[in-house]
């Protein structure tokens, strides 16, 4: 679903592809001589905008009828059962060492099974439009995070300034300047939590899965079926047996985690693997939007003028946290290097 989905399988291709597959300057992976897909990347991109951004719509249908660990675990399922048919039909292996799996059942706590249940637990209380606006403050934490944990990654002042924008906007959204009225704190508190969820998880993959040896649709899957397992064990301490299926709220966590959590993963291998990581990972700032029209228009959710215009202000300053400034380019008189001199990139 949304960031938590695109998150897994760019950190995954990431940490598959850092230490073995050759990029080009710019730091796409070059172009693949596979045939590319029938449908344009444009339309898939779309595509992919709209299943995420529906997300919070079906987790706020699926809790009418559902306990939240039950959304939560129907979820799962349904993802990890398009997966396990898409490794079957693609014969994918699974991770065959302890180490790995024990990486992979971490990276699914905080990728998977905690943050999909805070989302669900948060959206009994608040909107959904709210939950969606929260999801995209996920690259704002993960930028505050990486200046602490990536030593590659560098503050500089347009980072710095986007993450101060972004939560700028956030307080926005929150109408600080009224005192928080009519704020419901501990939803939107696990509607946070579950955001900056995601980028620890990124983190951790980051830095133990690297040079796994499988693939990423492998390591996703896994990922999933552990979640899934996780969630399990938990459900029925919490939860009793629902009286009956209920046919919108079933529907709903099933389109959840066969779309949001299954085929969107499919859909975003294939971007990231045709146009790069970075393109790919725009899709991040379609969500809110389309998640916020969703619940107005769908669910009938009231929205104030400080909701879309703090969206607006997390956006932009997420979309500066993500940004690099150009390096100039040498002039045409520039002098240049002896050919003794190798850049520290170089091997």
């Amino acid at each position: 679903m949304s960031y938590a989905v695109e998150v897994v399988i760019v950190a995954l291709m990431t940490a598959r592809t850092a230490t073995a597959a050759p990029t080009r300057a710019t730091g796409v992976p070059a172009p693949s001589s596979a045939r590319r897909p029938a449908l344009d990347w444009r339309i898939r991109f779309a595509a992919l905008s709209l299943i995420w951004g529906f997300s919070f719509l079906l987790i706020k249908v699926g809790t009418e009828g559902y306990a939240p660990f039950q959304v939560t675990l129907g979820r799962l399922l349904s993802g990890t059962a398009v997966l396990a048919v898409a490794m079957m039909v693609r014969r994918e292996r699974l991770p065959r060492t302890a180490r790995t799996w024990g990486h992979l059942a971490v990276a699914a706590f905080f990728l998977n099974a905690l943050p999909f249940s805070l989302f669900a637990y948060s959206e009994l209380t608040i909107p959904s439009t709210l939950a969606g606006i929260c999801n995209a403050t996920s690259p704002l934490w993960g930028m505050a995070l990486s200046l602490v944990a990536l030593s590659e990654d560098r503050p500089t002042r347009r980072r710095v300034a986007g993450l101060g924008l972004g939560f700028l906007g956030v307080l926005t959204v929150l109408g600080a300047w009224q005192g928080f009225s009519g704020l419901d704190f501990s939803g939107t508190a696990m509607a946070l939590l579950a955001s900056l969820s995601y980028p620890v998880g990124w983190i951790y993959v980051r830095r133990t899965l690297a040079g796994s040896g499988s693939s990423t649709l492998a390591l996703t899957g896994s990922q999933l079926f552990l979640g899934t397992a996780q969630i399990a064990l938990v459900t029925p301490l919490f939860t009793s047996a629902p009286d009956g299926f209920p046919l919108l709220p079933t529907l709903a966590v099933v389109a959840l985690g066969a779309l949001g959590t299954g085929l969107a993963v499919l859909m975003q291998y294939g971007l990231v693997q045709e146009v790069g990581p970075t393109t790919a990972q725009m899709v991040t700032y379609f969500i809110p939007v389309i998640a916020t029209a969703a619940g107005v228009a769908l669910l009938g959710e009231q929205l104030t003028w400080n909701t879309p215009v703090g969206a607006l202000i997390v956006l932009a300053g997420a979309a500066l946290t993500q940004s690099r400034a150009r390096k100039p380019k040498p002039g045409p008189l520039a002098p240049s290097r002896p050919t003794t001199e190798r850049h520290p990139a170089q091997p």
